[in-house]
């Protein structure tokens, strides 16, 4: 399968270092365009093709991903419509708050659209760890299950519908920021208590994706596992609420809903 990735920046670039780790998606079926030349260099390094031109990138590739600020969408599917085949290539649109209804426009050649998707995932796609949340646009259930596919390997994935991709974003897209949040402020807690910096983040890092391994694995509600380490008047209880009295949990809920 051959995949373009339009726009090399933060979460393109990410995208981009997740494919290139890929088991099953060659290095040489991938084409990353970026008008800033620099910025290709480390993927032509790698093996993938490179070029400033969208427009040669979108040529040929099963895939076409547009990677880019919301406002240089429409900039870039215009220059790229006149090369898409519409009969055998999909579309992943990867830019937060760009509607459906917006790029069916872009895309109308007069006789309908190619099948779209619209893509949230977060930047820890680069390591294969993204939870990306997929939105289909006129496409089949095989070409859904292609895209989907593509971003299972590339960490986890959800179908979902449009109405939802905003909480979504919040979840995890932002999400993935408070979560480092968290660790940093437990970090920090750790050096108060005595520990230096770097020994008091592998400790968080380690219990934090300990906690996480835990629950994907016995599939137990988060209340269920706590309850295993909250013992009758000790330590782990006394914690939990304090932090609740410091309004941890109505904290989390309202930076979440900040940004729908």
């Amino acid at each position: 399968m051959k995949i373009s990735v339009i726009g090399a920046g933060a979460m393109g670039g990410a995208f981009v270092e997740g494919l290139l780790k890929s088991d099953t998606i060659l290095v040489g079926d991938i084409t990353v365009a970026d008008p800033t030349e620099a910025k290709l260099v480390r993927y032509a390094e790698q093996g993938a093709s490179v070029t400033t031109d969208n427009a040669i990138a979108a040529q040929g590739s099963d895939i076409v991903a547009v990677v880019v600020k919301p406002w240089i969408v429409q900039r870039v599917i215009e220059e790229i419509k006149p090369v898409l085949d519409y009969k055998k290539q999909m579309l992943v649109v990867v830019a937060a708050g760009v509607k459906s209804e917006q790029i069916s426009g872009w895309l109308d050649d007069g006789a309908g659209v190619l099948p779209f998707f619209l893509v949230i995932p977060n930047i820890a796609i680069a390591e294969k760890q993204s939870m990306t949340f997929i939105v289909p646009v006129g496409a089949s259930d095989s070409q859904t299950a292609t895209v989907k596919a593509v971003f299972d390997e590339l960490g986890g994935s959800i179908v979902t519908e449009e109405r939802l991709l905003a909480a979504g974003t919040t979840l995890a897209s932002c999400g993935i920021a408070y979560a480092m949040r968290y660790v940093r402020a437990s970090v920090e807690g750790g050096v108060e208590m005595g520990f230096k910096a770097a020994d008091a983040e592998k400790i968080v890092l380690q219990t934090v994706r300990g906690a996480v391994e835990l629950l994907q694995t016995t599939g137990q509600h988060p209340e269920a596992a706590i309850d295993q380490v909250t013992t009758p008047g000790g330590v782990t209880i006394k914690g939990l609420n304090e932090m609740e009295h410091a309004g941890f949990t109505s904290a989390v809920i309202r930076g979440l809903k900040a940004g729908l």
